[in-house]
């Protein structure tokens, strides 16, 4: 009897750069990451603001370094991206019918740019005050 090994087929480390689809994906998911980085950047100037008003003060001074607003530029260039490709897939996973009828994908994006704006100026007004 002879053992027979399974084909494995070869997966070069470059496979997802052929494919534009397969690009944007990656590119989408890379966006989390810097996403992620920003959230421990906020998480520590909360931090830094129940240590209380010198440490929040030093880390304020910091958050005005040119690299920091230069990170803050990037931060919010891929995190619009990582938005904006969220709410494009949206419709794909939000199957919502409304009198016997699927809801046009463009009215799912629509309205979540509309929430998105409406809380938005809620929180722009909330801080302000």
């Amino acid at each position: 009897m002879s053992i027979r090994q399974p084909y494995i087929r070869p997966v070069k480390h470059n496979w997802w750069l052929k494919n534009s689809f397969y690009l944007k994906y990656m590119i989408r998911e890379g966006s989390a990451i810097v996403t992620a980085i920003y959230s421990l950047v906020l998480l520590c100037g909360l931090f830094r603001l129940a240590q209380g008003e010198a440490p929040f003060a030093s880390w304020l001074q910091a958050m005005q370094s040119p690299v920091a607003i230069l990170f803050h530029l990037v931060a919010l260039f891929w995190v619009l991206y990582h938005s904006v490709t969220w709410f494009d897939l949206a419709p794909k996973a939000a199957d919502i019918w409304f009198k016997g009828k699927k809801l046009p994908d463009s009215v799912i994006v629509k309205s979540m740019y509309a929430l998105l704006a409406i809380v938005s100026l809620l929180i722009l007004v909330i801080v302000s005050v």
